[in-house]
């Protein structure tokens, strides 16, 4: 049976899907902070980087622009940015190399966690490395297939990332 989609994503769920990236990111600032404060610096800065790449090169062109998307960017990227081109989103190719800029988010304070359990174990950062790995995994991937893209209109338009998570061997 076929979900309908969202024209706009309840609130609940915006709340839910940004809960687990806003986690991930003060989780991992809060690890290197214990290298230092300019790693932390760094880190937020290189995620918020990210966030802005994707409201400028990705939620310009989707169905979602404007809209409240399960993730509110829609309506953010509205608001910084011009509407972009809905026919650009579904011809850009996604591929795993293309995922490591994002990955990096979560490899960036685990490298640093394991630097600080190496110069001294503390259970609160292994703790917090560990809650990192399942917000990043698992948390992602109930947020993903369960509550947003199941419901997302851009996935049957056409989606990169649809394409590639679910691509045939």
């Amino acid at each position: 049976m076929k979900n309908h989609c969202y024209e706009n994503y309840p609130w609940w769920i915006v709340l839910l899907s940004n809960l687990v990236s806003l986690s991930i990111c003060f989780i991992g600032a809060y690890i290197l902070y214990g290298i230092g404060l300019i790693f932390t610096v760094l880190y937020l800065l290189y995620c918020l980087f990210m966030e802005i790449r994707l409201l400028k090169n990705g939620c310009v062109n989707c169905y979602y622009y404007g809209k409240v998307c399960g993730f509110g960017k829609g309506r953010l990227s509205a608001l910084f940015f011009k509407r972009g081109d809905i026919s650009q989103f579904f011809k850009r190719e996604l591929s795993w190399k293309d995922m490591v800029p994002e990955l990096m988010v979560s490899i960036f304070p685990l490298m640093g966690g394991i630097i600080l359990l190496i110069q001294d174990f503390s259970w609160i950062i292994l703790f917090l490395m560990i809650v990192l790995i399942i917000l990043s995994m698992a948390g992602n991937a109930f947020i993903r297939g369960s509550l947003t893209c199941n419901r997302c209109k851009q996935r049957e338009l056409g989606c990169p990332a649809e394409k590639l998570f679910n691509e045939k061997e």
